[in-house]
């Protein structure tokens, strides 16, 4: 589990095809990476990835096909600028909001512009991505835990604070980038739930 709380900046150092699927290396940036372990999980963009070789200064992970074609991951050129976040402990403060690392589906940036010493982020988002998103609710967009402000028939809008630019890669994100989402989790719950509930013998 993670929190959506970036710990630091990486990129794409490598992408070698293993079998039909790729492993990458990542170069881990400005992010922490005191006694690392094999097996141990990181967010990359949101996508939880699973350690298999490191050193000081990286690691590689292995992207199945599901993966690279439910997230943007196959689609990064190398050198791309990455969010990082290592999986959140017992201990650790829920900064953010609790995020698995499982991609819901792609969205897209619609538009950006400022908002005094904030900006203003519109993501284009699939109806069926839609109908768990609720204004002043959470959602996960590459990694980083957000609160929607707005939401319509196509997409919804996030407000972005100056310390999360500068501290994130949407700084080097364009418009028209193709974005990870990831929904609330008490929402697919619900949902799940209640779908039980209204199939089941009376």
């Amino acid at each position: 589990m993670f929190t959506g709380i970036i710990e630091g900046l990486g990129r794409i150092q490598a992408s070698e095809p293993r079998g039909g699927d790729m492993r990458f290396t990542i170069d881990v940036g400005t992010l922490a990476f005191e006694q690392p372990t094999l097996g141990e999980s990181i967010a990359v963009n949101g996508v939880c990835l699973t350690v298999v070789e490191f050193d000081a200064t990286s690691f590689q992970a292995d992207a199945s096909n599901e993966t690279l074609a439910l997230t943007t991951l196959g689609r990064l050129p190398l050198g791309s600028t990455l969010n990082l976040e290592r999986a959140m402990r017992p201990t650790d403060r829920l900064g953010g909001h609790l995020v698995s690392g499982h991609v819901d589906g792609l969205g897209a940036v619609a538009s950006v512009h400022d908002d005094a010493r904030a900006q203003r982020w519109r993501f284009d988002a699939p109806a069926a991505l839609l109908r768990y998103i609720a204004k002043k609710g959470s959602i996960c967009v590459d990694g980083v835990s957000l609160t929607v402000n707005e939401i319509d028939a196509r997409g919804f809008e996030v407000a972005l604070v100056p310390h999360t630019v500068a501290h994130t890669a949407f700084a080097h994100t364009a418009v028209g980038a193709a974005v990870n989402l990831e929904v609330d989790l008490v929402a697919r719950y619900v949902e799940r739930l209640l779908g039980q509930k209204e199939g089941a013998t009376p």
